[in-house]
């Protein structure tokens, strides 16, 4: 199995969808590739953190904070010129 079949049947993986070959495959994948290991580690850590987490009121000062980076970076993306291909 070559790293983006895996990465294509992450969420499947994740989820609990697929079918025994494919999972042996996967986990077979994933005891000798460190990088997919990796991304399945953290994309699993990841739902477990969403899952349990609760949400919570941003303070007004940082949601301002926040949103105005956001606006920078969007204005400094539209000027820029666009990427030949």
């Amino acid at each position: 199995m070559k790293c983006a079949e895996f990465l294509h049947e992450l969420t499947n993986y994740l989820d609990g969808v697929i079918d025994e070959t494919t999972k042996v495959e996967l986990e077979n994948h994933l005891s000798w590739c460190h990088n997919c290991y990796v991304v399945c580690d953290t994309t699993k850590k990841t739902i477990e953190i969403y899952r349990d987490s609760q949400l919570y009121e941003l303070p007004e000062d940082l949601r301002s904070r926040l949103r105005g980076a956001i606006m920078k970076k969007c204005q400094q993306h539209k000027k820029r010129p666009p990427e030949s291909v």
